[in-house]
């Protein structure tokens, strides 16, 4: 069975966005290796909001991935590069079910997230923590959430950036 793996950047204070959306104060660490990274993975999966912003001029979209897009206002052909869906359990059990294919990545969204989550359909998160405080912000688990226990699978830390990466198994 194919693997959902949610990851995300965040600051200390638990927020993956600014109060007004903006993600400007994410720290790229130079040792990062994105192509390491994004080499599992051949689905991503967007909320609205996380396929606007990757689709804005200056975004470069999510290249080599089969991207699906959730929302209930977007229309499929208003969106021809992606498949746009309205119900995410469905068609991630699908996508899980299918025996070809790498991992499936749920990029940004916390909405999404928590949807997800409370369906039994996130297997892995993978949290890069940016050392800054936002104090407000878009929550990476919005309320109300449902209680899921982890164990800690890997860890990094950038020293240069002081970025530390988590990645956790849901028990």
């Amino acid at each position: 069975m194919r693997r959902v793996q949610y990851s995300v950047a965040m600051s200390l204070d638990g927020y993956i966005a600014d109060p007004k959306g903006g993600y400007d104060w994410i720290v790229i660490d130079p040792e990062i290796d994105f192509d390491a990274m994004f080499k599992d993975f051949d689905t991503v999966l967007m909320g609205r909001k996380s396929y606007q912003a990757a689709v804005k001029p200056g975004g470069d979209g999510m290249p080599g991935q089969k991207a699906y897009v959730f929302s209930r206002t977007l229309r499929q052909e208003d969106c021809p590069d992606v498949t746009v869906s309205h119900d995410p359990g469905k068609t991630v059990r699908a996508l899980r079910k299918q025996k070809k294919g790498k991992g499936i990545w749920l990029f940004g969204g916390g909405e999404l997230f928590r949807s997800l989550l409370a369906l039994g359909l996130v297997d892995a998160i993978e949290v890069a923590v940016i050392p800054v405080l936002l104090g407000s912000g878009v929550a990476m688990l919005p309320s109300p959430a449902t209680l899921a226990k982890l164990k800690l699978t890997k860890h990094r830390i950038y020293r240069k950036t002081g970025t530390v990466l988590l990645t956790y198994a849901l028990k």
